[in-house]
């Protein structure tokens, strides 16, 4: 058996219990300790707009636009609750290493060319486990400034779970600034809840409008 995908076999199932305060610390740890202090303050000055009217406790699928390595620790610090990170399945195939960490950061494997059941059931244990859920619907990282090329994953997962969707924009990191005498501006804003009982269409135009808008990008 190819040790590849045993590797991302393992990863994808996972259950409630994987999604504790253990898990919770660690994305504490790696966003407060390492990613803020050494990536984000020394070259980036952010600016995070936070919806009000979001309630805290509640579990969404936080969908984000994508535009560098960065984004999971950026939408985890904007969304400012605990999160499932579904990543491309690739990246756990590649390096043993990052699997693991990855993992650690409460990520897990997906198929971006299809839903699979171990997606759908680790994405349900998140959320009863009272996780929200964090999904880029352009699939890879985009830096075009263009809302374009939408994964419908995200909205079939939200049905499938019935879970509202909360869309994130993030603006300013197309290009990556190692100048510590220039910050470079970054601009992260939470926009309002989508109902999961819209009809698909209806949803990922309201994703795509809310994210253009928030982000001054084109909408393609």
């Amino acid at each position: 058996m190819n040790p590849k995908k045993l590797s991302h076999r393992n990863y994808a199932k996972k259950s409630a219990k994987d999604f504790n305060i253990l898990t919770r610390l660690y994305q504490i740890y790696a966003l407060r300790v390492l990613f803020i202090p050494f990536m984000a303050f020394p070259f980036y000055k952010f600016r995070i707009e936070r919806n009000q009217n979001v309630p805290k406790k509640s579990s969404y699928i936080v969908a984000s636009n994508h535009i560098s390595y960065f984004d999971p620790f950026i939408v985890s610090w904007a969304a400012d609750r605990k999160l499932a990170f579904m990543a491309k399945k690739e990246l756990f195939e590649n390096s043993s290493y990052m699997a693991r960490n990855i993992s650690r950061l409460g990520g897990f494997p997906v198929n971006r060319e299809k839903l699979e059941v171990s997606t759908i059931k680790t994405s349900k244990d998140a959320l009863k486990s009272g996780w929200s859920l964090c999904i880029f619907p352009q699939g890879g990282i985009r830096k075009n400034k263009k809302i374009e090329s939408i994964n419908k994953g995200f909205v079939v997962l939200a049905k499938m779970t019935k879970t509202d969707i909360l869309p994130v924009s993030i603006s300013g990191l197309e290009k990556y600034n190692w100048n510590i005498f220039k910050r470079q501006k970054v601009e992260v804003k939470v926009g309002e809840p989508i109902s999961y009982e819209l009809d698909a269409d209806t949803i990922i135009e309201n994703w795509r409008k809310q994210v253009s808008n928030m982000a001054d990008y084109e909408l393609m």
